[in-house]
């Protein structure tokens, strides 16, 4: 395993190990998209990740997918924040927030107003949102006009500043699992007949223009990317992921971001593309077979994938949920807490914070 815990250079950062903790929404922001002391020590725990990516953290309300979730579009927000990327950078650890818009993935009982979620289309996700009263169909959204699209761009960016001012290392932008950036990308939730519609070079625009203004706010050295091509989660469905991501890696290399987070779903083969194609840093989720997807990523799933020179950095997230001593598990070759998925999502510290470590008790 000693390939995990060679050092890597990610943008300007030096890495200390290869062990990067995938972003994992917990759902525990109860008060006002605030982060509390619970978040502070959740993280902290963690620090020993070469690099800690932050939950999926909305740019604006109506980002919001889910209930319970951070924001970074208020000052109380940012201040709250702040108190997470002291403490991690205290135990020497680095850290990154992944900016999250949800696009469709919404219910206006998320919002003050009841507003509508938005998408590149008025087309529904399919799918549900869980509430303390019940599950909720996800509506159809309020296709953004072309000022929508600029503003959310802006929101973006804005965000992506206040989270340099509340200290974190650089952000992620979520591309991923269905969400907004990937709702543009995919031709069966974007349907559009403008500039950000119909032919692959449109469908691309709104995720080339997202990077490029957070990449000027912050700097190209403190962004990176994450995309899941192929990915069908939250309905999005592609046809052509080979060609649509290849022509987004293209537009995006020569800004020089910092790097490239790939949730592989069980296609090596297209992972091997992309890393041809991409000419910076690559985080892989590793998942190397359809086989591999039933169950979290393994350190030796890792490994296999650094020895092979698709990966420069390795991302897990069940693991590190519930081992946050995962670099010292990894090194005495386990044994592994196994993570309580009754406890994913809102609640306590139980299934948070109080995770066991090797040495006994909990790590804090």
């Amino acid at each position: 395993m000693n390939e995990l815990f060679e050092p890597v250079r990610i943008g300007k950062l030096e890495l200390r190990n290869r062990l990067v903790m995938s972003p994992m929404t917990r759902s525990r922001a109860v008060d006002a998209g605030r982060v509390n002391e619970l978040t502070v020590e959740y993280y902290t725990q963690r620090a020993e990740a070469g690099l800690i990516i932050t939950e999926g953290i909305q740019p604006n309300v109506i980002g919001q997918g889910y209930i319970w979730t951070p924001g970074l579009h208020d000052a109380g927000q940012l201040e709250a924040w702040r108190a997470v990327t002291g403490a991690v950078h205290a135990e020497g650890g680095r850290i990154f927030a992944q900016i999250m818009h949800g696009g469709r993935v919404g219910h206006p009982y998320l919002y003050p107003d009841d507003a509508l979620p938005v998408g590149p289309s008025p087309i529904p996700s399919g799918e549900k949102l869980f509430t303390p009263d019940g599950m909720l169909d996800h509506p159809t959204p309020r296709e953004l006009t072309i000022e929508d699209v600029a503003r959310t761009v802006e929101d973006f960016a804005a965000a992506a500043r206040n989270a340099i001012e509340a200290g974190f290392d650089g952000v992620e932008l979520h591309g991923a699992n269905g969400y907004l950036i990937q709702q543009f990308l995919a031709d069966g939730s974007n349907r559009r007949t403008d500039a950000y519609g119909g032919s692959i070079p449109n469908r691309i625009r709104f995720a080339a223009e997202v990077v490029r203004a957070v990449a000027d706010a912050v700097g190209p050295e403190r962004v990176g990317l994450r995309v899941s091509p192929g990915g069908t989660a939250n309905g999005v469905s592609e046809s052509d992921s080979e060609e649509l991501y290849r022509a987004l890696l293209r537009e995006l290399a020569p800004l020089g971001i910092a790097y490239l987070h790939v949730m592989e779903l069980g296609d090596r083969a297209l992972t091997r593309t992309l890393r041809a194609e991409w000419p910076g840093a690559l985080i892989l989720n590793p998942h190397p077979t359809p086989e591999a997807l039933s169950s979290p990523a393994r350190p030796e799933d890792g490994v296999e994938a650094l020895r092979e020179g698709v990966a420069d950095a390795v991302a897990f997230a069940q693991l590190w949920l519930a081992n946050p001593d995962l670099p010292a598990r990894i090194r005495a070759g386990g044994p592994y807490n196994e993570a309580d998925r009754a406890t994913f999502y809102g609640g306590d510290h139980r299934g948070y914070t109080d995770y066991p470590t090797l040495e006994g008790g909990t790590r804090g």
